[in-house]
């Protein structure tokens, strides 16, 4: 837990050096681009479509709407001018957190917690959808949509990760596993 604690403290203070350059994204194709050539966000689609298909195998899609619904609004704040501090640091530490509540998955878990867990998603999303808007130039309307479709393909890939892995109890700690130690990475820088 102190370990869990102290990444998450490290996470918080990261340098925004990760996938967000901060300026020339801009358009469909970079929108497009950005999930699956930035490693925070591919890793934290990922690991939302992997939560909703081992917790949530009749909502699957439940995870990737509130992460997709609370990126828009991040973005849509971010576009406003809006100020979102160490939003680097929260993305880095999402993709520790999503690891983690892969790891810890669970099909019938407390309702109280499935909500918690899908309330944290959503937090994190806004970080995600603010850092893409704060990077974007030009037309902002079709790098937000090229974003969100390439988010939903990938929380689609995790989904479907999901099924092959509802045999295996050590498959699964093994991927939450993976996603905490490449989050701990990013951090690490």
């Amino acid at each position: 837990m102190k370990r869990l604690a102290l990444s998450g403290a490290l996470a918080l203070l990261a340098a925004p050096a990760m996938a967000h350059t901060g300026h020339g994204a801009e358009g469909l194709l970079h929108g497009l681009a950005h999930p699956f050539f930035g490693a925070d966000h591919l890793l934290a689609m990922v690991a939302v479509g992997l939560w909703s298909g081992l917790v949530l195998p009749r909502r699957v899609w439940a995870g990737a709407a509130a992460f997709l619904s609370a990126m828009l609004i991040g973005a849509l704040l971010g576009f406003a001018g809006a100020e979102l501090p160490m939003a680097e640091g929260m993305i880095a530490l999402s993709v520790i957190l999503f690891g983690v509540l892969v790891a810890v998955a669970r099909r019938g878990q407390p309702r109280l917690l499935t909500a918690a867990s899908l309330a944290t998603i959503a937090a994190f999303g806004t970080a995600h959808g603010y850092a893409h808007a704060v990077e974007a130039t030009g037309s902002a309307a079709a790098y937000v949509a090229g974003f969100l479709m390439a988010s939903a393909v990938l929380h689609a890939v995790g989904i479907l990760g999901a099924r092959a892995l509802v045999t295996g109890r050590l498959a699964q700690i093994l991927a939450g596993g993976a996603v905490v130690a490449a989050g701990a990475l990013l951090v690490a820088g």
